[in-house]
């Protein structure tokens, strides 16, 4: 089976500045020679950032920079292409982005895009992991979408990070390297999707905890605001359509990925050496297993 085209779609913000000096770059050295396309997603105006954005533009001649068209007729186009005409909402009810990941998916050229959030950092840095997604979508038609394991792989058939994760199980197919889990609700951290495959979304109302949630951290009510979270509505929709996310390591060795919940002067500082850390697979014993950067290795990182 040849691969598909692939487009690699970078959502980047200009409150992503300090980070994405150091992951954008990251990111291309991980996944850039695995894709035809590289997309950056910019919602906003930032000079700083969009000359940072043009200089990797200069250096992969198949990078491209869109900015999110807020306008009438790029807002019905993605409402047609993907929620059976319905107008999505610009922010959910905490105020994050959904309109802007939408808008990601229908700017790319092809069919299969890989999604990532500007923090997110890959470990293993396999040059086969697209492909290995791609033949995982040809055998399996329920499944919507692949990401990389989550955590660097801990040695243990059934990682602990799993315990936190909401509806996990480990999952098999014939040809698939590695561990890998099966999961019933989808993350827009990171995904590789099938646009093919993809339902007609809703844009719902968050459920009683999450509407709660939003209360505590004093959202607003406006009713055309109140919406649920974009991974909430890809995550319905994927259920509804029975169909599932895979998280898969794949052949050696593997891909992975790991999440920055801090945002502290000591991680800005940190994040050259935590990259070539995650690069070369420099981990302590408690970050093994663990999706989030660990206080382990950021102050390993920090020395």
């Amino acid at each position: 089976m040849s691969p598909s085209p692939v487009s690699l779609q970078i959502s980047v913000a200009p409150a992503d500045l300090p980070n994405a000096r150091w992951t954008l770059p990251h990111q291309l050295r991980q996944w850039g020679s695995q894709v035809d396309e590289v997309l950056f997603v910019l919602d906003g105006r930032q000079p700083e950032l969009e000359d940072l954005l043009e200089r990797l533009c200069s250096q992969h001649a198949h990078a491209r920079v869109e900015h999110v068209d807020y306008g009438d007729e790029a807002a019905g186009a993605v409402a047609e292409e993907l929620l059976g005409g319905t107008r999505a909402p610009a922010k959910d009810c905490f105020g994050k982005a959904v309109y802007s990941y939408l808008f990601g998916l229908h700017a790319a050229r092809h069919r299969f895009v890989l999604h990532l959030d500007s923090d997110m950092m890959f470990g293993g840095g396999s040059r086969s992991w697209v492909e290995e997604a791609q033949r995982l979508f040809a055998s399996r038609p329920d499944v919507l979408s692949v990401s990389p394991l989550p955590g660097p792989p801990s040695g243990r058939p059934f990682p602990r990070h799993v315990a936190r994760v909401h509806r996990a199980e480990p999952f098999e197919s014939p040809g698939l390297a590695g561990p890998a889990l099966r999961f019933t609700h989808m993350s827009t951290r990171d995904f590789l999707l099938d646009r093919s495959r993809l339902p007609t979304l809703r844009p719902e109302r968050p459920g009683p905890r999450a509407a709660l949630a939003a209360l505590a951290k004093g959202a607003i009510w406006k009713r055309r605001a109140w919406r649920a979270p974009a991974e909430a509505a890809l995550s319905r929709a994927m259920t509804r359509a029975g169909l599932s996310r895979v998280d898969f390591l794949g052949a050696a060795p593997g891909m992975w990925s790991l999440h920055p919940p801090q945002r502290s002067r000591e991680f800005y500082d940190a994040l050259p050496e935590l990259i070539r850390r995650i690069e070369e697979g420099d981990m302590p014993e408690r970050q093994l297993g663990d999706f989030d950067l660990s206080d382990a290795l950021l102050a390993e990182a920090s020395r």
